[in-house]
């Protein structure tokens, strides 16, 4: 006998595969974490009123504030513009918004690095309601007809909301750290 028996899979008998949890999944969790929070709230229902908060911008907040770095600062740009294309806005608003966000926090990050929860909640408050109602200043420009008093329920939903999504946000980080770290 020249070697040791082989199965058609390359595998000496009673070996294993091997179940690698996949690098790529691991790196692109950030980013596919934000496109499904975009693409929630178009599936929860349509409503006259905006009432469900951007859950996509509200983790991209919380994967910025949680992990300064892992997103770069054009980040904000290529999820602004999947969330353009999947909520309805127009073109070009999100990414504006959404890269001037990240900046902002990109900015906080340098003048401030050490924060408490309160503060980081305070700051991603501003960061949501400004957004919103520069959204709301957008759409108005391109033809909406919308009046600030309908976008305060979302203004406060969004800001209730951003605890939750911060918790989500650590949660999968969690989950991402675990799969880098059985990869190295």
């Amino acid at each position: 006998m020249s070697g040791p028996l082989l199965y058609a899979n390359g595998l000496p008998p009673g070996a294993a595969l091997s179940r690698q949890p996949s690098p790529l999944l691991a790196r692109a969790m950030p980013w596919l974490s934000v496109l499904l929070g975009s693409l929630l709230p178009g599936w929860l229902g349509i409503a006259s009123h905006p009432l469900c908060p951007p859950l996509g911008l509200l983790l991209l907040i919380g994967w910025c504030q949680l992990r300064p770095g892992l997103l770069p600062p054009w980040a904000g740009l290529v999820l602004g513009l999947a969330d353009d294309l999947v909520s309805g806005q127009p073109l070009g608003s999100a990414v504006l918004l959404w890269s001037l966000v990240v900046l902002g926090l990109e900015l906080l990050e340098y003048r401030l690095p050490w924060r408490s929860f309160h503060t980081e909640w305070l700051f991603a408050g501003a960061l949501i309601a400004g957004a919103l109602l520069l959204g709301l200043g957008l759409a108005n420009l391109t033809g909406g007809a919308s009046r600030v008093v309908l976008v305060l329920p979302q203004i406060v939903a969004s800001v209730l909301a951003w605890p939750l999504a911060a918790r989500a946000v650590a949660w999968l980080d969690r989950a991402r750290l675990v799969r880098l770290r059985r990869i190295g």
